[in-house]
């Protein structure tokens, strides 16, 4: 006889260390799946150190059978992205989960199920989700592309996860794709001609960002972020808290020659980021920098010996959207970070995404690169 599942909300340092370290042991024997830090993930779940906290109400919950956890849920609320436009996806009524793992079937249903429950208790008439936690983190369930390990900043989930998600009355909301995009070759002469003719406009200038003056080059890339994403869907505007955290927390793996602001008349209107993929270090690690692998990411960053790398973020001002010039820099930019990455860093291939499945413009410019749909996340919406 099957013991009952209990599902019970985190109140402790010890419900929250069975949180976090259930992920390990379900996935222990998951291909591809590429083990978070453990210390990420912690402060990622911690308040006073995500500020994520500051304009959310999280409630993390773990699934019991007797005194074994079976899975885990994070049911949310980002009073943030209740203010947004419907239209955008976000809006009034509409609350989060996030974090799942389970298991089997049945602790999958308990702990949706709960969820569910707590977002409706809070209000909420809609739950939208995988969300860990914010959209700014690992948006969507992995429903295509299992058969490769992600990369930097990307989640890895159980391909079964799917077939119970959707069971339990859940549709999918919207799909966001990463491109693989073969690097070491180069671009097709379209993209070349587009490119030296930008390099040869005198009022186009791409250049590098300037780790001495770090925080100031930050702070502008994570303006235009949130100016150029603001009608996207699904997006909720970082706040200064969060630029602050993001800041720090990216510094560690810039190279800032492959991290890109493009000017136009002496004006920030582009960036665009491309990260070492570290996954080729912690896919070892087992969740832990400590004793070597601290060591072994620094050397591999420094001694540019990554052969990955993946643009999670790019964004060019509204002042610029929808025009010819738009495309240009986006094109500038990727050349830019193919040749510094190619001849500096030994790189053969880049990831780039997630976009949105119906954002034609960037979908376009993968397209263009010749790049490939490589992995698929979907985004799940019910309503309560």
């Amino acid at each position: 006889m099957t013991m009952e599942i209990a599902v019970r909300p985190v109140t402790g340092k010890a419900e929250l260390k069975a949180f976090v370290e259930l992920a390990y042991r379900l996935n222990a024997d998951v291909p591809h799946w590429v083990p978070p830090l453990r210390s990420d993930v912690t402060e990622l779940l911690t308040p006073g150190k995500n500020p994520f906290f500051e304009h959310a109400t999280v409630q993390l919950f773990v699934a019991w059978r007797g005194e074994q956890p079976v899975g885990r849920i994070s049911a949310h609320i980002d009073h943030l992205a209740l203010e947004q436009p419907v239209e955008q996806g976000m809006g009034p009524g509409t609350g989060n989960w996030g974090m799942f793992e389970a298991a089997d079937a049945e602790v999958a249903a308990a702990l949706l199920a709960k969820a569910e429950q707590w977002l409706r208790d809070q209000g909420m008439s809609r739950a939208l989700g995988p969300l860990s936690l914010s959209i700014w983190d690992e948006p969507g369930l992995l429903t295509h592309g299992h058969d490769h390990s992600p990369m930097i900043m990307m989640g890895h989930h159980n391909p079964v996860y799917q077939e119970w998600i959707e069971a339990l009355g859940h549709k999918e909301a919207k799909k966001l794709n990463t491109f693989i995009v073969p690097v070491k070759d180069g671009f097709p002469p379209i993209i070349n001609r587009i490119v030296k003719s930008g390099m040869k406009n005198d009022r186009i200038v791409v250049r590098p960002i300037d780790m001495s003056r770090y925080e100031e080059e930050a702070a502008t890339i994570l303006s235009l972020l949130n100016e150029a994403w603001s009608a996207n869907w699904g997006f909720v505007p970082l706040t200064d808290s969060e630029v602050q955290y993001v800041k720090k927390k990216l510094k560690p793996v810039i190279i800032p020659q492959v991290n890109l602001i493009a000017e136009y008349d002496g004006e920030p209107a582009a960036f665009m980021l491309a990260l070492p993929d570290i996954n080729e270090v912690l896919k070892t690690s087992g969740g832990s920098l400590l004793p070597f692998n601290w060591a072994r990411l620094l050397y591999g960053i420094w001694k540019k010996r990554w052969k990955g790398y993946r643009v999670p973020l790019m964004g060019v001002s509204q002042k610029h959207q929808n025009s010819r010039l738009a495309s240009q820099l986006a094109f500038m930019m990727i050349e830019t970070i193919r040749e510094h990455g190619v001849n500096n860093y030994g790189a053969d291939r880049a990831e780039v995404g997630w976009i949105l499945e119906d954002n034609r413009g960037m979908n376009a410019i993968a397209d263009a690169i010749n790049g490939e749909i490589n992995r698929t996340y979907s985004i799940y919406e019910k309503p309560l």
